[in-house]
């Protein structure tokens, strides 16, 4: 029985996921969430509902896979500047993940599989430790799914804590960036724009040096034979 809940739950949430999915585009809504632009329009022109739909769109980003995400984070930036959109591009991805992570959980890994195949193979496995360092690194890197990392952790034996506080402070440096890009694409200003496309680029370079001097120290130690010691 507990098997046919964890089915159950898991076919009700694709479906759920499906159907919003399937309204946004026949309405024209998903278009609108993929032109940074127009969706900035729509977010001022609802006025103070903006943030619920700017945290709202995030979570859906996250929870149906196919939704992206920059542009909403974008257009929270050109909205509300680097604070107030950055906090709510913030909340809204760290509720989605949350919301994966917990569908995940409930409703088990054969379900789960069947939604992303060999997508979900992520490698999440190990300790509580190694497991939070996974997810951290995982989110400062644009080319790892967000989505796929949330749903895989939620079927490892890694704590929501752990999972809540290692995706908040992973997301917090790109969400900020792409709030300040938006915002700054907003001013209009080339020279601020420029400055803000390299920042980005180089957040998203400090993860995969930091992996291949891992790397160039584990050939080393394997070489020698122990661990580096000074001359």
């Amino acid at each position: 029985m507990n098997a046919r809940r964890k089915l159950l739950a898991g076919a009700l949430a694709a479906a759920l996921a499906a159907g919003l999915y399937w309204a946004l585009r026949e309405t024209g809504a998903l278009a609108t969430i993929m032109d940074a632009d127009a969706l900035h329009a729509q977010i001022v022109r609802i006025g103070a509902w903006g943030p619920a739909l700017v945290v709202a769109l995030m979570m859906l980003a996250i929870v149906a896979s196919p939704l992206p995400s920059a542009p909403i984070a974008l257009a929270a930036g050109a909205a509300y500047g680097d604070g107030w959109g950055t906090l709510y591009v913030l909340l809204g991805a760290e509720l989605g993940a949350l919301t994966a992570f917990a569908i995940a959980r409930a409703a088990g890994r054969d379900t789960v599989h069947r939604w992303f195949g060999d997508r979900l193979s992520v490698g999440l496995i190990g300790s509580q430790n190694t497991l939070m360092g996974i997810v951290f690194v995982s989110r400062l890197l644009p080319f790892v799914s967000f989505d796929v990392v949330s749903y895989a952790a939620g079927l490892t034996l890694i704590s929501a804590w752990r999972f809540a506080l290692a995706t908040l402070a992973g997301i917090a440096p790109t969400s900020f960036l792409l709030a300040h890009f938006g915002s700054e694409m907003g001013s209009g200003e080339p020279g601020r724009i420029g400055w803000s496309v390299l920042a980005l680029g180089s957040l998203t370079l400090v993860p995969l040096v930091a992996a291949w001097l891992r790397d160039r120290r584990a050939r080393r130690r394997d070489t020698t034979g122990g661990p580096d010691r000074p001359a």
